[in-house]
């Protein structure tokens, strides 16, 4: 299901996903079966989403990012991918940032770039990750760090 006022380029788009209004999918963007991609979402086309993935509203997937199956991100969740930004300066590539199998970001968490957000782990709502988060492991604060590790009944 594509909403009729969300902006889909030529992208790959799974089995049963959801695409709500007002997001925009730019072309070359790969996004897997199963998925939600909430009201007011942006999508670049170097962007790779696995299946089951729950996107909620005001996020922004740049380039470089690779996002597994199962992973849920919470609404207004910032993604960066450039470590030097300048006003008129391009990269010539983007580090990859990948958040791995059944992680969760919470709301308003910031993620820099060329991290990697292990599997199963979760990013408290707001945390600011400038370093790569174990698997499992639970994350809070500015910047990022972990306070536990997540109880296996709750995975």
């Amino acid at each position: 299901m594509i909403h009729r006022l969300a902006d889909v380029a030529e992208c790959t788009i799974g089995k049963n996903t959801k695409v709500w209004q007002y997001v925009v999918i730019l072309a070359d963007a790969t996004i897997g079966a199963d998925c939600n991609i909430c009201a007011h979402v942006l999508i670049e086309g170097d962007v790779v989403i696995g299946d089951r993935v729950t996107v909620k509203s005001g996020v922004q997937l740049w380039n470089g990012l690779r996002i597994a199956d199962d992973v849920f991100i919470g609404p207004n969740v910032t993604f960066t991918n450039d470590r030097f930004p300048r006003s008129k300066h391009y990269p010539d590539g983007f580090p990859q940032t990948i958040v791995e199998d059944g992680a969760s970001i919470g709301g308003g968490a910031v993620i820099l770039p060329g991290v990697r957000i292990g599997a199963k782990a979760l990013v408290g709502a707001g945390a600011v990750v400038t370093a790569d988060v174990a698997a499992g492991s639970v994350v809070v604060g500015n910047p990022a760090r972990h306070i536990r590790y997540v109880e296996q009944e709750a995975v």
